[in-house]
């Protein structure tokens, strides 16, 4: 990487010098694992990151609303939302606007870096590790409306929370997440109340799934992918993978049966990194079932029933020992059946520039939009760098010049010590960072998941300065074709 500098410099501004240190220090990260610089331990290199010097937890002005008002008020930027679009958006117009320009409307107390819980469902991190107050990464001086959206009315550019305010708006971001639906499996949620079931999508249930693999003794180990979008798509066959680890480490995977079963016609979309899965399911005896979508738990019965997607009415009874369910879901309640939404109620958004196609002062960013790529946090990142120049353009009465490509990662964890990185675009086509093939499980990229992004999350993301690999991926790979 220091072979770079000189170029990267040379075509970077001094406003994007916060985000060259922190691709400096993922570089020195990647480095390290491969044996190229002086081995290091994690809390050295981490200890070595610039970002830790100069990125150090603030402490954050928030005004919130908590008590039922009929009051009106106005902002210039109005975000509703405040997971990791709604944030690290908030902290870009802020920049734009200023601070008292910006409002964000989020009912959570807490804010969760939600893909470490893969690995918080296996025993390698703490659930306590993924969360902070919401306070806390609330951009200093934005308004911080703590209710919940009920309302959204485009036509007059207002909308209505659960506290009965109405925020008039300039313009809206939209950033509201996608709903979990544990409710539309039958016996579901009620089920988590019995052990040996667990999932790694909810805060609630992540720490049962953790003690029904420590509780395993022998029988079926099964994990499930449901008949909807869902984010982060590999994160339900990355528990099958740990959980075979864990199972091999403790002398029990003799007596283990572990099944997938998943409602897709294939085990991941893109076919580089499949075809590697394919591979690392036969070397490790897994069994996978397509096109089986969970539809009902006996959990007093340890029994679970699937229906065959490509057989109408036909189902299968599988018991089981242990149970990992990943839930249907879908787009949030107050975007069903809105002027914001497309028929499927997803925000009817243009893919490129990720401004709304019907209101042209309405945006969107991440897991609510009906942008035709996964779902995933690193997507958010991508997009907050095209939205940001979207939105600049539009302010100026200008026409949007930045198109969003569909870039998307997925780090498949494959053990407690290897991780496939899948990163890809809207076709489908892979589009990797690093100059190597990603499709190999490497041990670099299982601390990239593990050490690396999580920093690169709060410090880097949510702060706005972190629009995703794009720029430093060019210059990776620059000499090669």
């Amino acid at each position: 990487m220091l072979l770079h500098r000189s170029v990267v410099r040379s075509k970077l501004d001094g406003s994007t010098r916060a985000r060259l240190r922190l691709v400096d220090s993922l570089w020195l990260y990647v480095q390290s694992a491969e044996g190229n610089v002086g081995v290091m331990t994690a809390s050295a290199l981490r200890a070595q990151m610039p970002w830790r010097r100069s990125c150090q937890r603030m402490s954050y002005q928030c005004f919130h609303t908590t008590h039922r008002t009929d009051s009106k008020e106005h902002v210039k930027v109005l975000v509703l939302g405040g997971g990791s679009g709604g944030i690290t958006m908030g902290a870009r117009m802020k920049r734009k606007v200023g601070a008292e320009n910006v409002a964000i409307v989020e009912p959570s107390e807490m804010h969760y870096y939600q893909p470490i819980w893969t690995l918080v469902g296996a025993g390698a991190k703490s659930v306590e590790s993924s969360g902070r107050p919401t306070s806390s990464v609330i951009p200093s001086g934005v308004k911080w409306v703590k209710s919940r959206v009920m309302e959204v009315n485009p036509d007059t550019n207002s909308v209505r929370t659960d506290c009965g305010k109405e925020i008039s708006y300039e313009y809206l971001i939209v950033a509201l997440g996608l709903q979990l639906h544990y409710e539309k499996i039958k016996g579901l949620p009620e089920g988590f109340e019995h052990p040996k079931i667990g999932s790694n999508y909810s805060v609630k249930t992540v720490q049962k799934t953790w003690k029904a693999l420590q509780d395993f003794k022998e029988g079926n180990a099964i994990f499930t992918f449901p008949n909807t979008p869902v984010k982060c798509a590999g994160a339900p066959q990355k528990i099958m993978y740990l959980s075979d680890a864990f199972l091999r480490k403790t002398g029990k995977r003799s007596n283990a049966n572990i099944i997938y079963n998943t409602s897709l016609p294939v085990l991941f979309g893109i076919k580089k990194y499949a075809d590697s899965l394919w591979e690392i399911v036969k070397s490790r005896d897994l069994n996978i079932n397509l096109r089986q979508n969970l539809i009902e738990v006996r959990a007093d019965k340890q029994e679970a029933v699937f229906e065959n997607l490509d057989k109408p009415g036909e189902t299968k009874v599988f018991e089981y020992e242990m149970l990992h369910v990943t839930p249907p879901m879908g787009p949030p309640d107050v975007l069903k059946g809105s002027p914001l939404a497309n028929e499927a109620g997803w925000l009817n958004l243009n893919k490129e520039t990720l401004q709304h196609n019907v209101y042209p002062n309405v945006f969107g960013i991440g897991d609510c939009t009906s942008l035709p790529t996964a779902k995933t946090a690193a997507a958010v990142a991508a997009q907050s760098s095209v939205l940001d120049r979207t939105i600049t353009r539009i302010m100026k009465k200008n026409k949007p010049d930045k198109k969003y490509d569909g870039y998307t990662s997925c780090p498949l964890v494959t053990s407690y010590n290897t991780v496939i990185l899948a990163e890809f675009d809207y076709n489908g086509q892979p589009l990797e960072t690093f100059p190597l093939d990603q499709s190999k499980e490497r041990r670099t990229m299982y601390y990239m998941k593990a050490d690396v992004m999580p920093h690169l999350y709060w410090h880097g993301l949510l702060k706005g300065l972190w629009g995703g690999p794009g720029p430093y991926r060019t210059i990776m790979h620059l000499g090669m074709k």
